[in-house]
């Protein structure tokens, strides 16, 4: 059962406490903001961060959330993750002096996200708050025009729904503790990582046309999405997400890639001679909207 708190709004900050001017879009000096406009981000993975994918199957980086969160926010601000996951964008946001909240169907991640929150003691000012609850609900718990930055990477469509077969790695390196194994998020029929691409897509759409009024006018809404090799067949993910989202409201601003290559190690050889194949893992997109000016 959803804690949930229905048309009680949290009582949780939104507007910057730096001096930074109004017309800024963020904290960000211009040496800061040129290195944020090159179209390929990269990424590393640090200490804190989740890789057991018997915690989590699929996690991002802190570092890809802190990036989003320094360019289009400023301290003090809301941040709003409708898929929390393992915290990672709680945690980023910690870091940074941002307010946030995180929403999740399961349990177990809403008390992972808090147990890493725990760990961290730095003196700020803000909240972070983990919920367990339906994304679908997001509407209940915040009031409209106060969230200054939406950062997620949604579960992906059946994705995960099959045994793990690590074709990704060197064949002498596939047998490990996740062969074979199904690492879904859920069994939830909500779960959007348990519907097939149909379904996916009319979620996506029902959950962020409630999300856009949240946001303040141009404030942004980046997802983290791959595409998915369903059945033999490409589904191009990011493709329906601009779909959606535009449809529902939204303007899509920017495409960035998130070049995964230096996470990629051993990496394997499928589809030679006769099938060419790209290796899924080496890169994510990163897709940039925001609610258009009134």
């Amino acid at each position: 059962m959803f804690e949930s708190i229905i048309n009680k709004y949290l009582d949780i900050g939104h507007e910057k406490v730096c001096q930074c001017s109004k017309n800024h879009l963020s904290c960000l000096t211009p040496k800061e903001w040129g290195r944020c406009m090159v179209g390929i981000w990269e990424f590393y993975y640090e200490k804190r961060d989740i890789r057991k994918k018997n915690l989590h199957p699929a996690t991002y980086p802190i570092a890809l959330p802190t990036k989003c969160i320094k360019l289009f926010t400023h301290e003090g601000e809301l941040v709003l993750d409708p898929f929390v996951g393992s915290g990672s964008t709680l945690v980023a946001a910690q870091d940074l002096n941002r307010n946030a909240v995180g929403f999740d169907l399961k349990k177990e991640y809403i008390d992972l996200s808090e147990s890493r929150l725990a760990q961290q003691n730095f003196l700020n000012t803000s909240q972070q708050i983990a919920i367990h609850e339906d994304a679908l609900n997001i509407p209940n718990y915040l009031k409209e025009a106060t969230v200054k930055l939406v950062v997620t990477s949604p579960p992906f469509s059946r994705f995960l729904d099959k045994p793990r077969l690590n074709k990704s790695y060197r064949s002498d390196l596939r047998v490990n503790d996740y062969y074979k194994t199904v690492q879904q998020y859920s069994t939830n029929e909500n779960d959007l990582g348990t519907m097939p691409p149909e379904g996916f897509n009319d979620a996506i759409a029902n959950i962020f046309k409630g999300v856009l009024p949240l946001l303040k006018p141009k404030a942004h809404c980046v997802i983290n999405v791959n595409d998915l090799w369903w059945k033999n067949k490409r589904i191009p993910t990011h493709v329906h997400i601009i779909e959606m989202l535009t449809e529902v409201g939204y303007e899509l601003r920017n495409v960035l890639i998130w070049d995964k290559r230096n996470l990629v190690n051993n990496i394997g050889i499928f589809g030679w001679p006769s099938n060419f194949i790209k290796m899924g893992a080496t890169f994510e997109y990163i897709l940039d909207f925001w609610r258009p000016p009134e």
